[in-house]
């Protein structure tokens, strides 16, 4: 049996905002003292490192559940199936939904219950559950997805990665320019074809790698210090990720039987450019292969990173047509690859 992504569907949120809005921020070193350089100055370097240029804030009324909704409705549409037939739903999500200007998250009922629930799915038997496993979880929910169809457990999956990182930035520290908001979803099938997901590769490095991101104090020492905030040691993740996520691609390469030479495009999580770039171009000389142009969708530079929407997203837009020299053909043989908090690492070899 083939298990294969019948409907894909992303919502982008339609709020901008670029890097020189952040030109009147008051960025602040970890210890709470000034960063000697002028604002305009932080955002040419970061925009020289992570390659982005704006994101995308959800409006101030919606949450992340309400993102994974508008993009589930999508995939539903996009795979011109009755939601009703829907065996599990799974939400890959890190922070619940938050609302604008508050520090709680709130995570009961489930993300997963609210967004059935704004489908209006009636069916009981159809389960939904919240799958955590940062940035990696979208990657991870289409695993999950392939093994309770392969199993018999399930026909039809939807499987959402949805995240408000806006609501969980610290103001006064750098990397919260990294973050946005967006949702991608996508429908899981099994049929008799010849296409669909040749293999995967998961894992999970806790040992000295758990907290390389993490939920710390604000950089701004005279505000409230019992409210928390996404942080991350960029160091460190950026030597993890250049180590282990090569690598972890080509043993999910490997197993799938294909060659190198063969793999036409490569979804990985947009987290910064330079950090994919090298990431790609490690993974190919693991097979004294050049790394071939354009195999690496980019969407980084306008969207941000949206943590767990960003690899569903971008799959949309290049299969929708949507982003300029980048096509998905059938037959392509395509990587899904993402790296994130846990530290987590995953890939996928799909035949579209």
């Amino acid at each position: 049996m083939a298990i294969k992504i019948t409907g894909v569907g992303s919502y982008i949120p339609s709020a901008v905002e670029k890097n020189e809005d952040f030109n009147n921020h008051q960025f602040l070193n970890t210890d709470g003292s000034s960063i000697n350089y002028e604002n305009t100055t932080i955002i040419e370097k970061f925009k020289a490192i992570t390659g982005i240029e704006e994101r995308r804030y959800a409006k101030d009324h919606l949450t992340s559940s309400d993102l994974g909704f508008f993009a589930a409705e999508k995939a539903i549409i996009n795979a011109n199936i009755d939601p009703e037939t829907i065996d599990y739903i799974i939400v890959a999500h890190n922070f619940g939904d938050v609302q604008k200007g508050k520090e709680q998250s709130d995570l009961v009922p489930s993300l997963a219950a609210r967004i059935k629930h704004s489908l209006r799915i009636k069916n009981p038997y159809c389960v939904a559950y919240d799958l955590l496993f940062g940035c990696p979880g979208w990657i991870e929910g289409v695993i999950q997805a392939q093994a309770f169809i392969k199993s018999g457990m399930a026909k039809r999956c939807l499987v959402i990665g949805t995240e408000t990182l806006s609501r969980v930035v610290d103001d006064y520290d750098r990397d919260s320019m990294i973050y946005s908001d967006g949702a991608g979803a996508t429908v899981i099938e099994g049929d008799d074809s010849d296409t669909g997901i040749l293999s995967f590769q998961s894992a999970s490095y806790t040992y000295d790698e758990a907290y390389y991101l993490f939920f710390g104090k604000s950089n701004n020492q005279e505000g409230c210090q019992d409210t928390r905030y996404i942080k991350m040691n960029g160091r460190k993740i950026y030597n993890f990720a250049l180590t282990h996520v090569p690598q972890a691609m080509k043993a999910c390469l490997d197993k799938s039987g294909e060659k190198i030479e063969n793999v036409k495009k490569i979804f990985i999580h947009q987290a910064n450019e330079k950090m994919d770039e090298a990431i790609c171009e490690r993974f190919y000389k693991l097979y004294d292969y050049p790394m071939p142009e354009n195999v690496m969708p980019m969407s980084i530079h306008k969207l941000g990173n949206s943590s767990v929407a960003t690899v569903p997203t971008i799959f949309d837009l290049v299969i929708n047509g949507q982003m300029e020299n980048q096509e998905v053909n059938k037959g392509d043989l395509v990587l899904f690859a993402s790296v994130g908090a846990g530290m987590n690492i995953n890939a996928v070899t799909y035949r579209y």
